[in-house]
């Protein structure tokens, strides 16, 4: 494995790199204060990321995407894990199980999505599935050609600014050697379809980039928006689970740079006693470690990257870079906190903020219990007798 950067990848991370800083970084305070990002704003930056090229970096060339390897969109989100969760994610990356996209949904969901011209969100949560994305109960009942559609979907990021609905949904029982098995599928939903209700939830971190509640009440859906086929919904998982995973980790180790490059400058500066705070060993040990979790983490990323890349990564490594990353940050944000002192709960301070942003990594994608879970059963399975 050579992780060296090659001429091409160089300059495409310099050029983002410059413009996270000078388009992103001035607008973090208004959406901070704000919850959300103003839309003359949102349009102002998918112009330019557009003209720069930085729309659907993760999607085939042929299709008008950025035809970026794993290792390379490992690289890209690094750079967009720098800024505010909702700058970031107005470069779009579209979710790539719309690849599975047939027919009349190439033109209507997966060509706008590749161009900028719409926004997908991703809903399979539910209050009462959490982590277990196979305890969801929202139903998807035959009706004709069509399909209706009850349910409710929790914690759905960014519904409330996209303009249609990646749901699954229930749809039958299989019998299976181990008993009654549900069947799910995924569907494509406008969200202005009748019976659709997105309501946002009031969130202390990633402000503007908001969770929201979506209603389905009787919402009718002909069978031509299933994406893929009827009852194999998850039939995308592994590359929608290990790609999310891998890149939160990378999102995380250039969250934790930027705190540390921040961290340093204050504790290369700030005295007390007559030297500077970093000279004392409790404020130096602390950056120590925090560059050395960092430094695991990325290693982490990039091998993962390269495994998925070869198609060799197995759930419970794509499990273990997200754990890694996401306690990593955990860590080096409360490092930061504690070196800046009291001023690193200020709001006038982006510390405060980073440290907050911070706890829900450890949550989305996956939990840390959930990871270790699946960390230990896939090692100890080979111990078994």
């Amino acid at each position: 494995m050579d992780f060296s950067l090659t001429f091409e990848q160089q300059a495409l991370i310099e050029s983002l790199a410059d413009f996270v800083e000078k388009e992103l970084y001035p607008h973090e305070n208004i959406v901070e204060e704000l919850r959300a990002v103003p839309a003359e704003i949102a349009q102002d930056i998918k112009r330019k990321a557009k003209a720069a090229g930085f729309t659907a970096m993760n999607m085939p060339a042929e299709l008008g995407g950025g035809g970026l390897d794993y290792q390379t969109m490992a690289l890209v989100e690094r750079e967009l894990g720098r800024p505010s969760t909702a700058l970031s994610l107005l470069i779009k990356r579209p979710t790539k199980i719309l690849l599975g996209c047939k027919g009349d949904q190439v033109d209507e969901y997966l060509m706008p999505v590749i161009s900028g011209e719409k926004t997908d969100c991703f809903a399979l949560t539910e209050p009462g599935g959490g982590s277990d994305a196979r305890a969801i109960v929202t139903s998807a009942k035959r009706d004709g050609d069509d399909w209706i559609i009850n349910g409710v979907k929790q914690f759905i990021s960014h519904a409330d600014v996209s303009d249609f609905i990646i749901l699954f949904a229930v749809t039958g029982m299989d019998d299976t050697p181990k008993g009654p098995r549900k069947r799910f599928t995924a569907f494509l939903i406008d969200k202005d379809t009748p019976g659709v209700t997105v309501k946002p939830m009031l969130s202390i971190c990633t402000r503007g980039y908001n969770p929201n509640m979506i209603y389905l009440d009787n919402v009718r859906v002909p069978s031509s928006k299933i994406l893929g086929e009827e009852g194999k919904g998850f039939d995308f998982a592994n590359d929608w689970l290990y790609s999310g995973r891998v890149m939160l980790a990378a999102h995380c180790v250039g969250r934790a740079e930027r705190v540390m490059h921040m961290a340093c400058e204050w504790a290369g500066t700030r005295k007390a006693f007559g030297k500077t705070i970093g000279e004392f060993q409790g404020t130096g040990f602390k950056i120590a470690d925090m560059a050395t979790d960092i430094k695991m983490a990325y290693l982490l990323v990039m091998e993962a990257a390269w495994k998925m890349d070869q198609g060799t990564l197995t759930r419970h490594e794509a499990s273990m870079v997200n754990l890694h990353g996401s306690e990593m940050i955990g860590r080096v944000t409360d490092h930061a906190v504690q070196i800046f002192g009291g001023m690193g709960m200020m709001e006038e301070f982006p510390i405060q903020r980073f440290w907050r942003d911070a706890r829900i990594e450890r949550i989305w994608e996956g939990t840390s219990e959930i990871h270790r879970d699946i960390i230990a059963r896939d090692i100890l399975r080979g111990y078994r007798s």
